[in-house]
């Protein structure tokens, strides 16, 4: 993991030692510190895997993809945030490079694989309508859904609140002890925000728009 740009976003690199194959879980800025990251691992990197398309996550996958040449995934319900990529960027004051259009599409049910490694795709709408989870090996990357303590907003661009609380409620019965790695902040597990997080005991609740 790299953590990277101005709203210090998690950058993951999943990698199979037994095959040397990796991919890349939402480059969001810093391009130059996220392929030292690749390098260093000296594995081969085979895609991009995105959780979703704020700007924060998707803002080095340009400089990525020319370097490295490896396809992007995407949930098709997120085209419109990610073909505005640049429009993000300025609202914040930002300057961004627009992102090539994705590969493949990502939907509920699809396998990803690197190397022999296997993550189930979760949609979970609500941070954003085509947000996604990877699954498997007993971790999520989950992008901006759930936080040590937080969850994501809702009150941005295509958010939805109901879908949120919807997504939420699937998550909590995963098994408790997923390692859950965040788009930003520190690592948690499902037990300890069942146990702690105040969107998952019931004392606060999604905020409406």
């Amino acid at each position: 993991m790299v953590t990277v740009g101005p709203f210090q976003e998690n950058c993951y690199l999943v990698s199979d030692e037994t095959t040397g194959r990796a991919a890349l879980i939402d480059p969001g800025d810093e391009p130059a510190r996220i392929l030292a990251m690749v390098r260093a691992s000296r594995c081969a990197l085979d895609a991009i895997w995105l959780t979703h398309a704020h700007l924060d996550h998707v803002g080095a996958v340009a400089a990525v993809v020319a370097e490295c040449g490896v396809p992007v995934y995407l949930h098709p319900a997120d085209r419109p945030l990610y073909d505005r990529v640049a429009d993000q960027a300025r609202s914040y004051g930002l300057t961004m490079e627009a992102p090539p259009p994705p590969d493949h599409d990502l939907a509920e049910g699809d396998v990803m694989t690197v190397g022999s490694l296997k993550f189930d795709v979760v949609h979970l709408p609500g941070h954003a309508p085509g947000h996604v989870a990877f699954l498997g090996h007993g971790i999520s990357l989950s992008g901006d859904l759930l936080f040590a303590g937080s969850i994501g907003r809702t009150d941005l661009p295509l958010s939805n609140p109901a879908h949120m609380a919807d997504s939420l409620e699937r998550l909590a019965a995963w098994e408790a002890a997923t390692v859950v790695h965040p788009g930003h902040g520190p690592l948690t597990t499902i037990d300890a925000e069942r146990r702690s997080n105040p969107f998952l005991t019931g004392s606060a609740r999604v905020l409406r728009a």
